[in-house]
């Protein structure tokens, strides 16, 4: 059914990527290549191959190394960490859909875009259209790891859908739940301590919602 919520205002500007070097050192910072399985040369050795080549690129890590579920507590937003909400526990069985991932545990996004064009429209309406541009909508672990290099990209009433994960049944039909990342406003079993944290939760595929876009990239590739 349509939200028919008012639309909130526009946003202010998306925030730009940092350099992969910038990234590289955030990702390490945190602990990500011992999380990942790797080390922190390997992830700052395929930052310096790409840097001459990626501006503007996202530093990502396959989710088959880093799962939705270690990045989460990554994620922060106005001093708050990340979580997933707790009727998704099986948030990291949500795997790419009818998109191709760079061999090897890290690889670069490019061309991220929130997708605020298309609040309000249900995932079912944004994936034809993404594809008809060609772009293909970024998988969960890449909008974490794109909240995790630049948090304002996290706007209050500009969050956004992450369709490119989605969750097949034993059945082989499609789990009606879509990743979504926004920020939460410490209501219901959120809890009032999680107040204006990065919140990794679903949305119906039939729904509309005037505060989520849909995030999208114009391609994955290796470092070189």
């Amino acid at each position: 059914m349509p939200d028919t919520t008012p639309p909130p205002p526009p946003p202010p500007p998306l925030p730009p990527l940092p350099a992969l070097d910038v990234q590289a050192d955030r990702l390490i910072g945190l602990g990500v290549p011992e999380l990942a399985g790797l080390t922190a040369e390997e992830v700052r050795s395929f930052a310096a191959e790409a840097a001459g080549e990626a501006g503007g690129s996202l530093l990502a890590v396959h989710p088959g190394a880093l799962p939705a579920s270690v990045l989460a507590p990554l994620l922060r937003h106005a001093g708050q960490p990340g979580f997933v909400v707790t009727d998704m526990p099986d948030v990291d069985l949500f795997a790419p859909t009818a998109v191709e991932l760079p061999d090897g545990p890290l690889y670069l996004v490019d061309g991220v875009d929130r997708g605020d064009r298309m609040s309000n429209w249900s995932p079912d309406e944004a994936l034809p259209a993404l594809t008809a541009e060609g772009r293909t909508p970024l998988l969960l672990t890449e909008g974490m790891h794109w909240v995790l290099q630049t948090p304002d990209v996290l706007v209050r009433n500009h969050c956004f859908m992450t369709i490119g994960s989605r969750l097949r049944k034993a059945n082989g039909s499609w789990d009606a739940r879509t990743p979504a990342i926004w920020i939460s406003n410490g209501t219901g079993r959120d809890g009032r301590a999680r107040r204006d944290a990065p919140k990794v939760g679903w949305c119906w595929w039939n729904n509309r919602h005037t505060w989520l876009g849909f995030a999208s990239t114009t391609g994955r590739r290796p470092a070189v």
